[in-house]
C-alpha cells in the first residue's frame, strides 16, 4: 500500500525564514552596535587617528636666518630666496600606474575586446604592468628636459624617482634659480613639486670670507661668525595645524605657534677698513710671492677688531674652488715667532719693574755671551739709549735689559699681557699659542724671548699687545662685536711707560731704522718690524716670516695694526720690506676712514730735523 509524506504547511515555511532574516538582521545590529561601541568607547584613538590623516594638516612657517652687518649697519651676509626641486616616487608611480590602466582600457575598446578581462589581465600580471609604465616614463621627453635644465644626467634623474617607489620625497636640485624653477613649473610633471628655501649670500665675497664663515645647503653655519652664533642667527620657524574638509577648504585652527624671530648680529668689523686691508694685504702677498699673509686692525680704546684679512682667501659665494688651507683663517690659528716685534715690550718690561728708566744707556759691543750661547747683532753699535736700541732693533740691547730682572717676573709680564691664552674674540679654531709661563727657563731662553723667539703667537695676539700699549696700559680682550658703551680692561703697565716707549717706537722712521722707507702720510706713528727664521725639524729652516707692527696716531692713539707676510719669495723677505709697505696703506687709509686728524704740529717739526726721512 503507497504511502504519502505530507508536505509542510506554507505558513510554517514563511515563519522560519522571518525569523531567520530577523535573527541575521539583528545579528548585524548587534555587530555593529558592538564594533561602534569598541571603537568609540574602548579604541576611541584609533579613530581619532584615522581621522586627523585625513583632515588634519600642518603647516610650517619658514623663518629667514638673520643678518650679519658690519659696525655702520652694512649686509656683511644676507639670505635670498631660492626653489629647491623635489620628487615624490610614489606619487609618480601612482600616476604610471593610472596611465597605464587608462592605455588598456583605450586599446580594449579600439580593438573590440572585453573591457573587464583587459584590466583582470593587467591585473594578474605584475612584470607587464612594470614594463608597460617603464615604455610610458621613457616615451615623455619632458623627463629629458628636466635632466637638462637641472644639469643633471637623465639616468641619475630615472634612479632618484624610479627605483624606490614607496619613497615620498627625494631631493633633485637645491637652490635653483628663478627662471630654472618657472621651467620647471610649466613642465607640469607628475610627481614632481617646488619647495620654497633660502640661501646664504655674502656681498663682499672673498674680502670678508674668513671673519662671516659659511653655511651648509641645509643654512646651518660650519665656520666663522655663522657658526660662533649659529643658534642666535636660525630663530625658530611657526608652526599651524588646522582642519580641512574634503574639498581641501580651511574649517579649524587646532593650534598655533608663531615663530621666534632670528637675531641679527652686528660685528665690530667696519667694512670699508676691512676692505682696504684685504686689498694692501693680497697685493704684499702676491707682490713678494710670499705663501700667505694675515692683517689686523684693532681700536685700542676698546678692543673691537676693525678688520680681520688673511690672504689667501676664498669666495663663500662658490666654495668649488675653496680649498681647505684658503678656508683657514691664519690671523687666529697660524703660530709664528714674531721676532724683533716683542722687543718694545722687553723694554716696556724693564721700565715697569724699575730696573732701567726712560734714559738709561745700554752698553752692547755686537755680541754677548748668555749661559754658554751667543747672541749676536748685525753689527757693533756701542752705548745705546732705549730709543737706538728699538730702532737699530738690538738683540743684545734687550737682552741685558732682561738680565736686569728677575726671571719670572720678566716672563710673567709677557703672560700678563695675554700671550699663550686666547684674545677673547672667541672665534671657531682660535689658538691660545705656544707659551710655557711656568716652565723652566735658561737664561738663553730668557735672552732668546726678548727679541721675539721661544714663543710663537697668532696675528691676533700680537694685535691684542700692540692696542695695550695704545691705550696706556689697559689691556682688553679683543671683541668682533661692535661695543656701545665703555669696555673695561685690566691694566697691566703704567700709562707714562706705554706713551713712552711709544715714542721711542718712531726711531725705526729715522734714517738708520729699520723701516725709514715707510710712508708716514702726516701722522706721527710707533712701529716695530719683525723678521724671523721659521722653526724647521733640529733648528731653523731658510724661510722666513715678517712682520710690521704699529700704533697711530702717537699723540692721541687710536688705532693698532699688525701684518704678517708669510714665507717671502726671493731676497726680500725683512719685515719692514715686506710687510711695511702693507702696513702704511692700512694704518694711514684705515685713520683717514675714520676722520683722524694728522699730527701736523708734529709733523712739520719732524720735517725739519734732517736725521727723518718722509715720503
Amino acid at each position: 500500500m503507497k504511502r504519502n509524506n505530507p508536505k509542510p504547511k506554507q505558513g510554517a515555511i514563511i515563519r522560519w525564514r522571518y525569523l531567520l532574516v530577523c535573527a541575521t538582521v539583528f545579528a548585524v545590529f548587534a555587530t555593529l552596535v558592538a564594533r561602534a561601541a569598541y571603537i568609540q568607547v574602548i579604541e576611541p584613538d584609533f579613530a581619532v587617528s584615522e581621522s586627523d590623516k585625513r583632515t588634519v594638516r600642518v603647516e610650517k612657517v619658514n623663518v629667514q636666518r638673520g643678518l650679519i652687518l658690519d659696525r655702520h649697519g652694512n649686509e656683511l651676509a644676507i639670505s635670498v630666496p631660492v626653489v629647491s626641486v623635489y620628487g615624490d616616487p610614489k606619487q609618480l608611480d601612482k600616476a604610471l600606474t593610472a596611465k597605464a590602466y587608462s592605455l588598456t582600457r583605450k586599446h580594449a575598446r579600439e580593438n573590440q575586446l572585453d573591457l573587464k578581462q583587459a584590466v583582470a589581465a593587467l591585473d594578474k600580471d605584475p612584470a607587464r604592468l612594470a614594463q608597460q609604465k617603464e615604455e610610458i616614463y621613457n616615451s615623455d621627453s619632458r623627463w629629458q628636459d628636466l635632466a637638462e635644465v637641472l644639469r643633471l644626467q637623465k639616468p641619475l634623474v630615472d634612479g632618484k624617482l624610479t627605483s624606490d617607489s614607496s619613497r615620498r620625497f627625494v631631493y633633485l636640485k637645491r637652490q635653483v634659480t628663478p627662471p630654472v624653477a618657472r621651467y620647471i613649473s610649466e613642465l607640469k610633471l607628475p610627481g614632481i613639486y617646488l619647495l620654497d628655501e633660502s640661501k646664504r649670500f655674502y656681498p663682499a665675497g672673498e674680502v670678508t670670507a674668513h671673519v662671516l664663515g659659511f653655511t651648509n645647503i641645509d643654512g646651518e653655519g660650519i665656520e666663522g661668525i655663522e657658526k660662533l652664533y649659529n643658534e642666535a642667527l636660525t630663530g625658530e620657524a611657526g608652526k599651524r595645524t588646522i582642519r580641512k574638509d574634503a574639498q581641501g577648504r580651511e574649517i579649524e585652527i587646532l593650534d598655533e605657534r608663531a615663530r621666534i624671530e632670528p637675531e641679527n648680529i652686528q660685528l665690530s668689523i667696519d667694512q670699508r677698513i676691512q676692505s682696504l686691508a684685504y686689498r694692501s694685504l693680497k697685493s704684499a702677498v702676491l707682490s713678494y710671492k710670499a705663501t700667505s699673509g694675515s692683517a689686523m686692525v684693532v681700536d685700542v680704546h676698546t678692543g673691537e677688531v676693525l678688520a680681520m684679512v688673511n690672504s689667501p682667501s676664498f669666495n663663500p659665494n662658490n666654495l668649488k674652488n675653496a680649498a681647505p688651507h684658503k678656508r683657514r683663517n691664519r690671523a687666529i690659528t697660524d703660530l709664528f715667532e714674531p721676532g724683533s716685534t716683542m722687543k718694545p715690550i722687553s723694554v716696556l718690561a724693564g721700565l715697569e719693574y724699575g730696573t732701567i728708566d726712560h734714559d738709561s744707556v745700554i752698553k752692547t759691543k755686537g755680541w754677548m755671551r748668555v749661559g754658554g750661547s751667543i747672541v749676536t747683532d748685525g753689527k757693533n753699535n756701542g752705548p745705546m739709549d732705549l730709543r737706538t736700541i728699538l730702532q737699530k732693533s738690538s738683540n743684545v740691547g734687550v737682552s741685558k735689559i732682561a738680565q736686569t730682572m728677575p726671571k719670572q717676573d720678566f716672563i710673567g709680564f709677557f703672560q700678563r699681557l695675554g700671550f699663550g691664552e686666547e684674545t677673547g674674540t672667541g672665534m671657531v679654531g682660535e689658538s691660545d699659542g705656544l707659551f710655557t709661563p711656568h716652565g723652566r727657563w735658561s737664561d738663553f731662553e730668557v735672552a732668546t724671548l726678548s727679541y721675539g723667539y721661544r714663543i710663537s703667537v697668532s696675528t691676533a695676539q700680537m694685535a691684542r699687545a700692540y692696542a695695550a700699549i695704545g691705550s696706556g696700559g689697559i689691556n682688553r680682550p679683543l671683541t668682533i662685536l661692535k661695543q656701545n658703551g665703555k669696555v673695561h680692561g685690566e691694566r697691566v703697565f703704567e700709562k707714562r711707560n706705554a706713551y713712552a716707549v711709544l715714542e721711542m717706537m718712531e726711531s725705526v722712521f729715522e734714517r738708520g731704522g729699520t723701516a725709514t722707507r715707510v710712508k708716514l702720510d702726516g701722522y706721527r706713528v710707533g712701529g716695530k718690524t719683525g723678521t724671523s727664521k721659521k722653526a724647521a725639524f733640529g733648528g731653523y729652516g731658510d724661510e722666513y716670516v715678517g712682520y710690521f707692527a704699529g700704533i697711530a696716531p702717537v699723540s692721541d692713539p687710536r688705532l693698532a695694526v699688525v701684518v704678517m707676510i708669510n714665507e717671502p719669495a726671493g731676497d726680500v723677505y725683512y719685515g719692514g720690506d715686506v710687510a711695511g709697505p702693507a702696513f702704511s696703506e692700512i694704518m694711514s687709509g684705515s685713520l683717514r676712514i675714520l676722520n683722524v686728524a694728522p699730527d701736523l704740529e708734529a709733523v712739520a717739526q719732524l720735517n725739519q730735523r734732517r736725521d727723518y726721512v718722509t715720503y
